[in-house]
């Protein structure tokens, strides 16, 4: 797996785009990414759809690599670490979790995340909330048009729709406006909203080899 990398300036502080849908905090020394939908494709099988479990071990093999790349300090994610509660995909995330004991774990709720405490306490977190302040950032899973400062998000999805000659792409994308850092879902087993998009962004896409700005 190669990890290409883009660095950009917010407020002043360094966060480091990767190809592999997730972004680095270099001050904070933090790996923060969204829209994992852990225990997705468990609830796709448990519901006679049959989709193959080697969708989220790649996204663990991809979360493992970022993890040796940039040796975080914290873990962050921006909401829908989970999909539907509880199942044989979150034992697998769990235990890929105790690989790395001293990794801070902070989750941002988002619509997904139904936690039971029994649940919460599986998950080994450090953090949990609707929102995390940091810095002069607010991290939070979708957009709060009533706060004021600088958002890190995720939710939406975000993609982009590419013209050539011969055919159309769609291709996940970072999303960064005045007040805003989008994140592309972290798995690659989600959706992509092209039309939902902030207005008067820079949209970086990214593909297996490199990142550009559209």
């Amino acid at each position: 797996m190669f990890i290409a990398i883009k660095e950009i300036i917010i407020q002043n502080d360094i966060f480091i785009l990767t190809n592999q849908r997730a972004v680095f905090w270099k001050k904070e020394k933090a790996l923060i990414l969204s829209d994992l939908h852990i225990g997705k494709t468990a609830h796709f099988r448990k519901n006679g759809i049959a989709v193959a479990n080697h969708i989220m071990k790649s996204d663990l093999e991809r979360l493992s690599a970022l993890i040796e790349y940039f040796n975080p300090e914290k873990f962050i994610v921006v909401g829908d670490l989970l999909h539907a509660g509880d199942n044989s995909d979150v034992d697998e995330f769990c235990r890929w979790r105790n690989q790395y004991p001293s990794l801070q774990f902070f989750l941002i709720e988002g619509n997904h995340d139904r936690l039971s405490k029994s649940l919460e306490k599986k998950l080994c977190l450090d953090f949990k909330a609707s929102l995390l302040e940091l810095s002069v950032f607010t991290l939070i899973h979708d957009f709060d048009k009533e706060r004021t400062g600088f958002q890190i998000t995720g939710h939406i999805h975000p993609g982009i729709v590419l013209n050539s000659a011969v055919k159309r792409i769609r291709l996940p994308c970072f999303a960064l406006s005045e007040n805003q850092l989008l994140l592309p879902a972290f798995s690659e087993f989600t959706g992509l909203d092209t039309k939902n998009l902030p207005k008067k962004s820079k949209f970086f896409v990214f593909t297996d080899a490199e990142i550009y700005e559209v």
